[in-house]
């Protein structure tokens, strides 16, 4: 790995840095927050809450937005970051929409050509890019997985398709039903193909009646999110978890809206959530 930046932050260390990934074929650059706790000559390893970014994201907008880094700090967690989308594979429309290609990777592995050989996010997300970190920083290999809208569904699927890899699952404001809104029917055609019934697999709310751990999910939504109604439908999520017993705790928050002013709000009852499941609170 090749160290970008440092940045002190709250006793801890904000460092950015790039590697080359062989699942995505090309260069990736990737942030983590590494706790006081997990630095020094007695240092601890620490737990890990990779965290997912949505459409049009990098690995520097939670790590600049969110707040996160204060109370991480406290509780001795970890925080990676990855990229939303392979960069600069120069494919044919890759830069063409903010909601395909560049950007918005949709934590799936594409099958349809030309994306098959780059925008493979799901197994960099839940394979190579752990083992890296867990390889190369002072990091356990206990995890707990988060995101926000293109990644709180990123989230939920890495969770619900991974029995025992993740201690803790939440997401703020996800695509909960993507093959049934206009951002997931896009994105999964073009990387997976017409075959509507080989989108299934990529859909959490379509992932629970067969799920086979039961995770609580923790999901915070804003009632004044202008995607709420045309993208999100966290209530076809709920109602699948209602009708399958599996706990989901849906909180509706009264004027929030899509932006990081709400997931900073917010963001220490999720570092509570995941930290309780890691055994740090």
């Amino acid at each position: 790995m090749e160290k970008l930046s440092t940045n002190v932050s709250f006793g801890g260390e904000h460092r950015r840095y790039r590697h080359r990934s062989d699942t995505l074929d090309c260069d990736m650059e990737f942030a983590v927050f590494l706790p006081p706790s997990a630095l020094g000559p007695k240092a601890t390893p620490a737990p890990v809450l990779y965290w997912l970014s949505g459409l049009t994201c990098t690995d520097q907008n939670f790590m600049q937005k969110a707040g996160a880094q204060k109370l991480a700090a406290r509780l001795g967690l970890a925080i990676v970051c990855p990229d939303t989308s392979p960069r600069g594979v120069a494919l044919p429309g890759e830069d063409d929409s903010y909601d395909f290609g560049s950007g918005a990777g949709f934590y799936v592995n594409a099958t349809e050509q030309p994306w098959a050989r780059h925008y493979r996010m799901y197994d960099y997300v839940v394979t190579e890019l752990p083992a890296l970190v867990e390889r190369e920083l002072p990091v356990t290999d206990q995890r707990a997985v988060s995101g926000h809208s293109m990644g709180g569904h990123g989230a939920l699927i890495c969770a619900l398709k991974n029995p025992g890899r993740y201690r803790s699952v939440s997401a703020f404001a996800p695509i909960a039903n993507p093959t049934a809104c206009p951002w997931g029917q896009k994105a999964f055609r073009g990387y997976l193909g017409d075959d509507e019934s080989a989108w299934a697999e990529w859909d959490a709310t379509r992932l629970i009646p067969d799920a086979k751990e039961r995770l609580p999910l923790l999901v915070d939504q804003g009632t004044a999110d202008e995607f709420l109604e045309s993208q999100l439908n966290p209530e076809a999520l709920a109602e699948a978890c209602e009708k399958h017993h599996h706990h989901i705790d849906l909180r509706m928050h009264r004027g929030y809206d899509h932006s990081y002013f709400f997931i900073a709000s917010f963001i220490d009852d999720h570092l509570h959530h995941h930290a309780r499941a890691l055994g740090l609170g």
